[in-house]
């Protein structure tokens, strides 16, 4: 039939084009990367598991964290380093959109859990004696469960909308993993569908969960500086600053990421796609420094 001949059974990842030469010095920042995100984010879970001191609120969104950051690395680290190391290249179809589908919903996820910790953050500095009775375990649990919900409603559409469409040209994805726009552009067909559901789904959740970021934090601002003494606001200051380093972490690189695929089209492809890569290797790597080495209870328990 003529969607079977259109249907590929696989795809091939080029790694990052136009530096194929460059792939095993490229390969070492990033495996070492993935070894520490792998390490450092699963010795966070365990230390925060384990510690009495560590079960709130604060610690539980960061297990969230480490938990995502977790699943995004294996998503697409072990077959990027495939790449880059043994020139793996073929992925099958199948494969390929449940990559996308993990990588595209566990950053949603990542969205909500620095949106919920910015809640925090809000509740803990402008209503600090009211903490325990508006963060309760059960609230923490449902924040979890609806950014999961959230990020899984939305990017369930995705594998279907990709699967009706035709791939006659290149089998080729210029990519080191399977990232939506990049599969969309080997389809022979009207992608405009894709492409709108694409830019909205990015627009609803960046510009969302950045504004409500953003509205926590005007709320913060007002109350530090309403606050009596130096002290005082430095310490308020201390406890937003590790949180607002992950945001723009993970923020910047997914905009710029974004804006690039739409309209850059003179920058060249290997700018973009190791643009792309910052945003799956600096998160989880930055989080571990910013929270689990900044953050005295998890440091002394290491």
């Amino acid at each position: 039939s003529a969607s079977s001949n259109t249907t590929p059974k696989m795809f091939l990842l080029t790694g990052i084009p136009g530096l194929e030469e460059m792939h095993r010095w490229i390969s070492i920042p990033f495996s070492t990367a993935f070894a520490i995100a792998l390490l450092g984010n699963s010795t966070l879970l365990y230390v925060i598991k384990t510690e009495p001191s560590l079960h709130k609120p604060m610690f539980y969104f960061l297990s969230m964290l480490a938990s995502t950051d977790l699943v995004l690395s294996l998503t697409t680290m072990p077959k990027m380093l495939g790449v880059f190391w043994f020139k793996a290249q073929a992925i099958p179809f199948e494969a390929c959109l449940v990559q996308m589908f993990f990588l595209h919903s566990f950053s949603i996820v990542e969205s909500a859990v620095l949106l919920a910790m910015a809640f925090d953050r809000y509740v803990a500095v402008c209503h600090p004696l009211r903490y325990g009775s508006i963060l309760t375990g059960s609230l923490v649990v449902t924040i979890g469960l609806l950014a999961l919900l959230r990020a899984s409603v939305l990017m369930l559409p995705l594998p279907f909308l990709l699967r009706r469409l035709p791939y006659c040209r290149s089998r080729v994805i210029s990519h080191c993993y399977c990232e939506h726009m990049a599969v969309v552009k080997l389809a022979c067909a009207d992608t405009r569908v894709n492409n709108i559901y694409g830019i909205l789904v990015t627009f609803f959740i960046v510009g969302l969960d950045l504004l409500s970021i953003g509205h926590s934090y005007l709320r913060i601002l007002r109350t530090v500086l309403s606050l009596a003494t130096r002290e005082e606001k430095l310490k308020a200051f201390g406890t937003c600053l590790a949180h607002i380093c992950a945001i723009l972490v993970f923020y910047i690189p997914v905009v710029l990421s974004s804006l690039i695929h739409r309209f850059g089209h003179r920058i060249a492809p290997h700018v973009h796609i190791l643009m792309a890569n910052l945003y799956l290797l600096l998160p989880p790597v930055m989080n571990l420094i910013v929270y689990g080495v900044k953050t005295k209870q998890i440091r002394e328990r290491v």
